[in-house]
């Protein structure tokens, strides 16, 4: 994941489900984030990432019964939800996407059905991967992806993305040409440019497009964005969140925090506008991008 991820800008106080039902807290309140043997389960399995090199075998997980049982649920809970209010081309894209009702599929399972649709593949990520890797990767056809479970406690949101994002999100994203599209013309422009400022405007752009965006069908807010697609407590509030219109300028002077529901999304009338939005944009980035848009730390 990138490191984005990590940087939470000024903004009012993010509200993020704490228990079952809903409820809202505090981020450090989720189990995901405060139960000490969860944990050491989750960077146990991160640990296997350490030293990998983009584009190396992932190593398989053997995944525990409660976490199998916890990916059947979600996966329950989000194929329900995402028919509701995923957008079209999503729900599309589902229709190939390597997303088994029964079963954690391993990277490799993932990879060899993108593959063959797409030219994309999962490399693994253990958490936080820096935006110049992250993003990069996407212009050779590589999605850092990880590989421990959300905590069962709250399976509607994890405030960190966890396989069930990746797969979900992510992986119904690569299953499409015109997603994946969108991923490598990313990963070209990161690829173009080595300032930390600039590397970290894409990475905006990316979180409120790719991970948080919306499409209005019919006059109503649906999902494309991985975060959303992933998520069957934050997909059915879309009705509550403020939707904008998409515009590079909104985007990079937005604050967000990632660790809970978003309160402010961007939407397009269609993938289409999306696309040709951010290729304006990423088309004319440079090494001097950040001071012209006063975005130097």
């Amino acid at each position: 994941m990138d490191d984005s991820r990590a940087r939470t800008p000024v903004g009012p106080p993010i509200r993020t489900p704490v228990a079952a039902d809903g409820r809202l807290g505090p981020a450090d309140e989720h189990p995901g984030l405060s139960d000490a043997g969860y944990l050491r389960r989750r960077h146990a399995i991160a640990a296997r990432a350490r030293g990998h090199r983009v584009g190396e075998p992932s190593a398989p997980v053997a995944y525990t019964e409660a976490e199998q049982r916890t990916w059947r649920t979600v996966h329950r809970e989000l194929w329900a939800a995402q028919a509701e209010h995923a957008c079209r081309a999503a729900l599309d894209a589902r229709q190939d996407a390597p997303i088994p009702a029964d079963h954690i599929p391993q990277h490799a399972e993932v990879g060899s059905r993108l593959r063959e649709l797409t030219g994309f593949d999962f490399t693994v990520a253990g958490g936080v991967v820096a935006n110049k890797r992250f993003l990069g990767s996407m212009a050779e056809g590589w999605f850092h992806a990880v590989q421990f479970v959300r905590h069962p406690a709250v399976p509607l949101f994890t405030p960190e993305p966890d396989v069930l994002h990746d797969v979900f999100g992510h992986g119904i994203h690569l299953t499409a040409p015109a997603f994946a599209d969108i991923y490598r013309m990313i990963g070209r422009a990161a690829m173009r440019v080595d300032d930390a400022d600039v590397l970290q405007m894409i990475s905006d752009v990316y979180w409120f497009t790719l991970e948080y965006g919306v499409l209005a069908e019919g006059g109503t807010p649906k999902a494309y964005g991985a975060a959303l697609l992933s998520s069957y407590g934050e997909i059915r509030r879309l009705h509550r969140s403020d939707v904008r219109p998409l515009t590079v300028d909104a985007m990079l002077t937005t604050p967000y925090d990632i660790h809970g529901y978003q309160p402010v999304l961007f939407g397009a009338r269609s993938l289409e506008e999306v696309t040709d939005t951010l290729h304006d944009f990423l088309e004319r980035l440079d090494e001097d991008s950040a001071r012209r848009f006063r975005r130097c730390s």
